[in-house]
């Protein structure tokens, strides 16, 4: 398991070059120019020659490049262009709403939408089961920002059961306070990848119940609990893993628009206002953080894979 560990650590180096690549280049194609940004489209031809100088714009771009992986390198990620503070003293000011939402809308699907699929499997062609799957169905169709909305104005407006914007820091309302303020936006976020985990939960079981093994358990005269929950569920578990690892990307990068929904003052909104202000320090720094995240949670999950089926080999 540590050889594993270390290979994969190893392997995720190339991973991140490949992406401060990406993200350097494709924000430099995206049409608008960050001093025009700040100074506004009446600026002396001086003055935004002298701030382009200021920020390194009027350099070659492939020195640009170098000048960029070498402070990413050191760990200076540069400084954000709308606020002059350090990039990563703006994200770590964002961190929190965008991890908690995270994780909320992460309990979410998981709580919710795994045991749907065990469900259905278990009452495999019953009503019970057609029933569930239209609804994962119908509950991919829905937009996140659409839920949003709706929640919004029939929750928040309507009746006010939750806030219908902001959020409540831990630090002022306490965990309480922060998830009841991320209630409606971690459900919108988490609506989609509950139906994903009940179809994908669904289809894994009923492959595992269709094993000899599992027939083996049931002529022995084990009860249906035991065939079900002992010797199928943890075997089914092992892919899912994966599929949650995945989706954990995706609420991360969902949450931009959930953010602006609820006006969340979350990574995801600071990524969104970055990029209109073609702040190319600080949305690099969002997108390299959130890699970050992505890599090392799924080498955890690979780990946890191993721990749940023993017979896979990941060396």
């Amino acid at each position: 398991m540590l050889r594993f560990t270390v290979k994969r650590l190893l392997s995720a180096i190339p991973v991140l070059f490949i992406v401060l690549t990406l993200v350097f280049f494709m924000m430099r194609i995206i049409p608008g120019d960050p001093v025009r940004q700040i100074l506004g489209d009446e600026a002396r031809p001086e003055d935004v020659e002298m701030l382009r100088e200021r920020m390194g714009l009027n350099e070659p771009l492939h020195l640009q490049y170098i000048h960029y992986l070498t402070d990413s390198l050191k760990g200076e990620w540069g400084t954000a262009l709308y606020n002059n503070k350090p990039v990563f003293d703006n994200i770590r000011d964002r961190m929190e709403p965008t991890i908690l939402l995270t994780v909320y809308a992460s309990l979410i699907s998981i709580v919710i939408g795994i045991p749907i699929g065990i469900i259905a499997a278990i009452k495999r062609n019953s009503a019970l089961d057609y029933i569930l799957t239209t609804g994962a169905v119908f509950g991919l169709s829905i937009p996140a920002f659409w839920l949003g909305l709706m929640m919004v104005f029939y929750l928040g407006v309507q009746h006010g059961l939750f806030p219908v914007q902001g959020y409540t820091f831990i630090a002022q309302g306490g965990l309480k306070g922060a998830l009841y303020s991320l209630t409606m936006p971690a459900f919108s976020l988490a609506l989609s990848y509950i139906s994903s985990f009940a179809r994908y939960m669904r289809s894994t079981m009923l492959d595992v119940l269709n094993n000899d093994y599992i027939r083996t358990a049931r002529a022995k005269g084990l009860t249906e609990g035991k065939v079900h929950y002992v010797h199928a569920l943890k075997n089914s578990l092992a892919p899912v893993v994966t599929t949650i690892g995945f989706s954990i990307a995706g609420m991360l990068g969902g949450a931009t628009v959930i953010e602006s929904v609820f006006n969340i003052p979350g990574m995801g909104k600071l990524a969104y206002d970055s990029l209109m202000r073609r702040d190319y320090p600080q949305e690099q720094a969002i997108i390299l953080f959130i890699a970050i995240i992505f890599i090392f949670t799924n080498i955890l999950l690979d780990i946890i894979y191993k721990l749940l089926d023993p017979r896979i080999e990941l060396d």
